[in-house]
C-alpha cells in the first residue's frame, strides 16, 4: 500500500486495551516514521497515552454517544485519513475507522451475523478473544498492514511527572527501597481479599521495603483503599487519588516490586520492567496476562492454568478446577467476588513477592 501520512488508531475500550495497543503503534511509528499517528479512545481512558512519543493527537469521545453525537463524531472523522486501523471487533469502532478513511483495516468476529462488517474495511483479522495474548492480536494487524512486529509495551511520562511525584512522596523514592501495592481493580471480580494486603506489606516493612499504595479518585476506591491502608504499618503510604496515571507509571519504574491484580496499573508495571506479581482469578491470562519487559516472541507468554513466572513477571493463579473460568466472578456479574482470589492464601503472594525479589537483588 502507499505509504500514509496521516493514521488512525481506534482503541474505544477499557484502559488496558489502549495501553496494550502501544506494539501496534509503535510498530506503525518505525515503519512510517513521517506519519502523523492519531489515537481514537473513550474519554477517560487517554491517560495511559498521555506523553506518549508516537502520538501526534488523542481524540476522546464519550462511551455511549447519543445519536445526534454519534453523527458529529463520524463528521469530524470523516475522510480525515489517509488509514484507519481498528484494534476492536465491534460495531462502533468498525465504524469509525470506515468512516475515517478510504482505506481501513480491522479485526472482526467471522460470524454470519458480523459479516456486514466486511464490507465496512478494506481488510481484516478474524478476532480470536480466548487464545491468543491480546498484544499479538493487535500485532497481526501489523502483519496485514506488511510492516515488521514491535512487541513493546510502551508506558510513557515527562519530566514534569517525575518531579511531581518525588515532591509528593514523604521519602527519597531514590535512597529509599518501597513496594508499590495497587489494590482496587475497577471490577470486584477480580479483587483480593483485603486483609491478605496488610499481611503483604507487614512481611514487606519487616525486611525493611515500605509499602507504596496507588489508586484513582473514584470515590469507592478512595474508601476502599483508605480501609486498607488504616491496617498497614505506620510507614506505609498512600497515594491514591493522588497521582496521574503518567505519574503512576514513573512511580511504578523506580519500585522494588509490584504486586496488583487484573487492573491497568499492573500490565504498566510489568511494561517498564519492574518485578511484577500478579493476581489472577477468572481472567483468560493467555489472553490478558501483563505483557512481560522485553517479550519479543510470537508466542503467548502463559499457558491458561497454572501459576508461571515470564521473565519480570509472575502471574500467581488462584486454585480451583474452574479456574479461569472467564466469567464475571462467582454469582456472574461485575459486583460479585471471586473465591479463587478471595480464597488466595497470604503466604503464596508473599512467596511470590520473596522470590521476584530475590531474583531481582
Amino acid at each position: 500500500m502507499k505509504v500514509p501520512q496521516r493514521v488512525l488508531l481506534v482503541v474505544t475500550r477499557r484502559i488496558g486495551d489502549v495501553l496494550l495497543t502501544t506494539p501496534l503503534l509503535r510498530s506503525i511509528r518505525l515503519a512510517w516514521p513521517q506519519a502523523e499517528i492519531d489515537v481514537l479512545v473513550f474519554r477517560g481512558t487517554d491517560g495511559v497515552l498521555h506523553g506518549h512519543p508516537d502520538i501526534r493527537r488523542i481524540i476522546t469521545v464519550p462511551e455511549r454517544p447519543g445519536f445526534w453525537q454519534h453523527l458529529a463524531i463520524i463528521s469530524r472523522l470523516f475522510r480525515r485519513y489517509d488509514l484507519a486501523v481498528s484494534t476492536l471487533a465491534g460495531d462502533k469502532p468498525t465504524l469509525y475507522a470506515w468512516a475515517a478513511a478510504k482505506v481501513r483495516i480491522g479485526t472482526l468476529e467471522d460470524a454470519p451475523k458480523q459479516h456486514w462488517k466486511q464490507r465496512l474495511l478494506s481488510q481484516w483479522v478474524p478476532f480470536d478473544n480466548l487464545g491468543t495474548h491480546t498484544v499479538l492480536m493487535n500485532l497481526k494487524l501489523a502483519d496485514l498492514l506488511g510492516i515488521k512486529r514491535n512487541h513493546e509495551v510502551v508506558a510513557a511520562w515527562s519530566k514534569v511527572d517525575e518531579d511531581s511525584v518525588a515532591t509528593a512522596l514523604p521519602f527519597d523514592l531514590r535512597a529509599q527501597p518501597y513496594a508499590l501495592l495497587h489494590v482496587y481493580p475497577k471490577f470486584p471480580y477480580k479483587m483480593w481479599r483485603s486483609n491478605g494486603w496488610a499481611e503483604v506489606a507487614q512481611w514487606l516493612d519487616a525486611r525493611g521495603v515500605r509499602t507504596v499504595l496507588t489508586g484513582s479518585a473514584a470515590a469507592d476506591e478512595l474508601t476502599y483503599v483508605d480501609e486498607i491502608f488504616r491496617k498497614l504499618p505506620g510507614s506505609a503510604v498512600n497515594m491514591a487519588g493522588k497521582l496521574s496515571l503518567t505519574e503512576s507509571a514513573f512511580l511504578a519504574s523506580r519500585a522494588k516490586i509490584y504486586v496488583g491484580p487484573d487492573t491497568a496499573i499492573t500490565h504498566v508495571a510489568a511494561a517498564v520492567g519492574t518485578p511484577t506479581v500478579a493476581l489472577y482469578g477468572p481472567s483468560n491470562p493467555v489472553k490478558w496476562g501483563p505483557w512481560p519487559h522485553g517479550y519479543k516472541d510470537d508466542g503467548n507468554p502463559y499457558q491458561l492454568r497454572g501459576s508461571q513466572r515470564v521473565g519480570n513477571v509472575f502471574l500467581l493463579q488462584g486454585q480451583g478446577e474452574c479456574v479461569p473460568c472467564m466469567e464475571e466472578g462467582c454469582d456472574r456479574n461485575i459486583r460479585s467476588l471471586s473465591a479463587c482470589l478471595q480464597n488466595m492464601p497470604s503466604a503464596e503472594v508473599i512467596a511470590a513477592v520473596q522470590m521476584m525479589l530475590e531474583g531481582s537483588a
